[in-house]
């Protein structure tokens, strides 16, 4: 594969080179670049899989509900359910729970696509259609709750809810229909419920600490570092002091963390520029004029420099996993810490530019809700390697939903 170099395990490149443009970056690919006919489904050798590899993991299986079925009950592991409402998806988590382990075991794990943001970057409000698909599949998800039997619950309501001037009307329907109210969180907080989602169960054999953790997701991308020096001491998956997640299954502190959120995502980018079928040029340029003036604030915010490797999560990037793994169908036990190389998420991403609705759709591996928004989240992706000179991006499965469960199993924030 064409990944980290020899004495280089963590994909970063030349030391320093993120500080470079994409043009000075050893081995970058010309965004210029003609943009190619569809990927063929071949992963070539820019792909590695490493799900299931880790000690303990076993691939998850198939419910007839669409979730994923795992084992429940576990001896001293609480049963409880996490909720992610972001500007694209509403996800369902019921998992047991063991912070002694620390160990989390799926029940029910589910997605659909509810565009809930639908509109709100022009309008500044929830449309009413987004709203109604919302409830009717919270409804269902309620119920899936109930016959769990889980203990506790936390809904989180990320960036179309903290940009709407209707918020009040999607928080009043949340309550009839759970009990509780959705939890609005910053940017930061976000960040800080991925990075524990995403990293608690990172070993040294999958990625090298500490971590870039990146979320793209329908309106908005965080960034979120926890640098080696932070909480020196600490164990957890990453080792003393190794900018991982805590020890025993333990949130990190905000304090800990470099994190920052900017308003770049695949609905908000499609919306703004990515209008044509297929995109042209000029609208693909001015995309990636956004995505880069995003990032260059990014860069003031977060020390990227200071980690290793590039741990990416959200439906943008598992996708882009699914089809560089030459999927024929959707399946998170591959992609889960797949290692794309950055020529490969480039070549992924002009091709998915390239294409026709049509043929994105034709792609068996991509979800009907993101056909249209795929090629945006695909090309935040790309921008973000090319910037920071990442050459290899480890893919998670686990990213807010989980960290929403972790802590709602450690009493934070439930």
């Amino acid at each position: 594969m064409s990944g980290p170099q020899a004495g280089d395990p963590a994909g970063r490149g030349r030391p320093g080179s993120w500080r470079a443009g994409a043009d000075e970056r050893a081995g970058a690919p010309d965004p210029d670049e003609e943009l190619p006919g569809p990927v063929n489904g071949s992963a070539g050798g820019g792909v590695e899989e490493l799900a299931g590899k880790a000690a303990g993991q076993e691939p998850a299986q198939a419910r007839p509900d669409g979730g994923l079925a795992g084992s429940s009950g576990q001896c001293g592991a609480r049963r409880v359910a996490a909720i992610d409402c972001g500007t694209n998806s509403l996800r369902l988590l019921i998992a047991d729970i063991d912070p002694a382990g620390p160990a989390l075991t799926d029940v029910v794990r589910r997605m659909e696509i509810v565009r809930l943001g639908q509109g709100v970057d022009a309008t500044g409000r929830l449309a009413p259609d987004a709203l109604a698909r919302t409830m009717g599949v919270l409804a269902g998800y309620q119920e899936s709750i109930r016959q769990a039997g889980a203990t506790a619950i936390r809904m989180v309501a990320t960036s179309a809810t903290r940009d709407a001037s209707n918020a009040a009307d999607f928080t009043r329907g949340v309550v009839g229909i759970l009990g509780i109210e959705p939890e609005v969180i910053t940017g930061e907080e976000e960040a800080r419920l991925s990075f524990a989602g995403a990293t608690a169960e990172l070993g040294a054999g999958i990625a090298a600490p500490p971590y870039l953790v990146v979320d793209i997701g329908g309106g908005s991308t965080e960034f979120v570092v926890r640098p080696a020096a932070a909480r020196p001491g600490s164990g957890g998956t990453g080792g003393t002091g190794s900018g991982g997640t805590g020890s025993g299954g333990e949130l990190p502190a905000a304090a800990d963390l470099a994190a920052v959120s900017v308003n770049i995502g695949c609905v908000r980018l499609t919306e703004r520029h990515l209008r044509s079928d297929p995109a042209d040029a000029a609208e693909i340029r001015a995309a990636i004029s956004d995505i880069d003036a995003a990032l260059e604030t990014a860069a003031v915010s977060v020390p990227v420099a200071s980690a290793r490797s590039l741990v990416g999560v959200a439906g943008s990037v598992t996708t882009v996993a699914a089809i560089a793994l030459g999927l024929t169908h959707y399946d998170p036990a591959r992609t889960h810490h797949a290692r794309l190389s950055g020529e490969l998420v480039h070549e992924v991403t002009r091709a998915l530019l390239s294409q026709t609705r049509e043929q994105r759709a034709a792609i068996g591996s991509l979800h009907p809700g993101r056909v249209d928004v795929i090629g945006a989240g695909a090309l935040v992706l790309d921008r973000i390697m090319t910037r920071f000179g990442f050459t290899s991006v480890v893919v998670s499965e686990h990213d807010l939903l989980d960290g929403i469960a972790w802590s709602v199993a450690a009493g934070d924030g439930s």
